[in-house]
């Protein structure tokens, strides 16, 4: 029988070594798996890259991870959001290394990456900073610049619900970059509120289907 529950978020985070790439859902708050987070602090894993829409702020979460010295890079599209001094300070000091991705452009990456998709061209970033090292090409009068597929060791994720499966719901815009991190990794971690049985979860209901989901784990184990 399938049965991808972890007794605990300690136990689901265990398994991430030091030099792990991950994916880590959110937008803003929503969605941005904080418990998880905080078991793998408790890990001694580092030197981690991490992927994610933006670099922490306050002093949890990928913040967290930055003012641990557990973090080596960040992908993401918006460094410097509130209350993000825990990054700005690491990175002037050259602790941290940043490469910026245009929004869209993240998104897309992952999803030819979960798609087992190619590179692909976008007008967004010709001619600036971040198409400097890229392919780029004029089509019909338009400039596009070539990005890679972008893929990562481990994604860990915030969803509402989970069946032993590994079958995912999520609450409103907690939605966001949860469900493609999940295609785009090789092992995917959802910290979830509720775990319910096999087929509670009506299908058209389900936002990641377990094909994608290697473990569970209900936040308050």
């Amino acid at each position: 029988m399938i049965n991808k529950i972890k007794a605990s978020l300690g136990e689901a985070v265990a398994i991430i070594p030091d030099g792990a790439s991950i994916m880590i859902g959110g937008f803003g708050d929503a969605g941005i798996p904080f418990e998880l987070i905080d078991a793998l602090l408790e890990t001694p894993a580092r030197d981690l890259t991490i992927i994610s829409n933006n670099a922490g702020s306050g002093e949890r979460g990928i913040a967290a991870l930055i003012a641990a010295d557990r973090v080596s890079k960040v992908i993401c599209s918006h460094p410097r959001p509130p209350r993000s001094e825990v990054f700005a300070n690491a990175y002037r000091a050259g602790k941290v290394k940043l490469e910026c991705t245009p929004q869209g452009t993240l998104a897309e990456r992952m999803r030819a990456a979960g798609a087992g998709l190619g590179p692909f061209f976008t007008p967004t970033g010709y001619g600036t900073l971040v198409a400097e090292g890229k392919e780029q090409r004029v089509v019909n009068g338009v400039g596009y610049v070539l990005e890679q597929p972008l893929s990562a060791d481990f994604a860990l994720i915030r969803a509402h619900q989970g069946d032993r499966m590994g079958n995912l719901t999520y609450r409103y815009s907690a939605r966001n970059f949860n469900p493609v991190m999940c295609m785009a990794s090789k092992h995917a971690i959802a910290q979830v509120d509720s775990i319910v049985n096999v087929g509670d979860i009506p299908p058209e209901n389900v936002m990641t289907p377990a094909l994608f989901v290697q473990s569970v784990a209900l936040v308050g184990n």
